[in-house]
């Protein structure tokens, strides 16, 4: 498929600077798969899509303050964005600045203490390899700041509105911007009416809002996440299934991780079966996953996904155009667009159903 059918024109006035006050109070267009319709409505609304026996399954990571200012020897400012955690003291990073080898951070405190980091690698042109003098993680919050993405030009006043209600692991250089909607009191009306609530965890890296530079998006390198399900989700995945209720994804992240665990199907346990009679079972997973996500894929866990509006040209869109029809998110898209709907990290949502 050529990369300009992910193409689309979007007014920049729409390109949502800030959240909106209450989180669940932005828009929802609901899209119907099977009629090819429409609904709008406001998240607040989004229970009576949902069906007793359902199950949500959203990213309980947390973005980390990944953004981080320091200094050469030599005195010239120097920034570094932690992107992805590869060992205790390593991690990938874009680093601000030319010719950097080294980077001087001052943490403060009585001893005026300094952390050093070394770039050790450049596995691409705009990535490098940091290794840190020791851990930086208790450090973050002293020496870093939150990440926005750039086409967020505002400043954010409250950067826990950047975070989920549930985040929970560290480890994002960016937020699952979908469960940005959801407020403790939705969630407690959400699981009053039997629809039960489970988590996966995917770090998201800022590759994640790279646009598609080939002329076809097969021909794309997808980047790679760390991503976790763990036995309690499984068993609630697969309860779900057997059971005949909906695994709705909260977000693109969810979505991939679903799909990238092993099904344990493929190996000849047809326990479980999908209400179509498809088996759909998932495994516990811990590791990191390149799934790729394009039109042509045949989707095996996911039944419904709640999700932002995304970036033309993105692998995000590659895989929202896998489910809902690559015809149908064109009309879709271009009617937000003609009704004002407000876009990516900050905006409106969809639920595809």
């Amino acid at each position: 498929m050529h990369v300009s059918e992910l193409d689309y024109e979007l007014p920049p006035e729409l390109i949502a600077q800030r959240p909106v006050e209450p989180r669940d109070a932005s828009r929802l267009l609901v899209c119907d798969r099977a009629t090819q319709t429409h609904v709008h409505r406001h998240f607040y609304d989004l229970p009576e899509f949902l069906r007793p026996g359902d199950l949500l399954v959203a990213n309980d990571t947390s973005v980390i303050n990944a953004r981080l200012h320091g200094h050469k020897p030599t005195g010239g400012k120097v920034e570094v964005l932690l992107l992805r955690k590869l060992d205790d003291l390593t991690w990938e990073a874009l680093v601000g600045g030319r010719h950097v080898q080294q980077v001087i951070f001052s943490a403060g405190g009585d001893d005026n203490k300094t952390i050093r980091a070394e770039v050790v690698a450049r596995p691409s042109e705009a990535v490098f390899n940091v290794r840190f003098s020791e851990p930086i993680e208790p450090y973050l919050d002293v020496l870093g700041e939150t990440p926005l993405p750039p086409y967020i030009h505002e400043r954010l006043e409250d950067p826990a509105r950047y975070q989920t209600v549930y985040a929970r692991v560290a480890g994002s250089a960016a937020a699952p911007t979908a469960g940005l909607h959801f407020t403790p009191q939705l969630i407690e009306r959400i699981e009053a009416m039997g629809v039960r609530i489970a988590f996966v965890t995917l770090h998201v890296g800022l590759d994640t809002f790279k646009p598609i530079e080939e002329e076809t998006v097969e021909a794309h390198k997808i980047h790679t996440e760390w991503c976790e399900l763990l036995p309690a989700t499984a068993e609630a995945i697969n309860e779900t299934r057997l059971r005949g209720g909906r695994v709705i994804a909260v977000g693109t992240t969810s979505a991939r991780v679903l799909e990238s665990c092993p099904l344990a199907a493929e190996s000849g346990d047809r326990a479980g079966m999908s209400p179509s009679g498809q088996p759909a079972i998932v495994q516990p997973f811990s590791g990191f996953t390149s799934l790729y996500i394009t039109p042509s894929y045949r989707w095996k866990v996911v039944d419904a996904l709640i999700t932002n509006f995304h970036l033309p040209r993105s692998t995000l869109l590659a895989m929202i155009g896998a489910f809902m029809g690559m015809d149908f998110m064109r009309c879709t898209y271009a009617l937000a667009i003609r009704e004002r709907y407000r876009f990516y990290s900050f905006g409106d949502a969809m639920l595809i159903l």
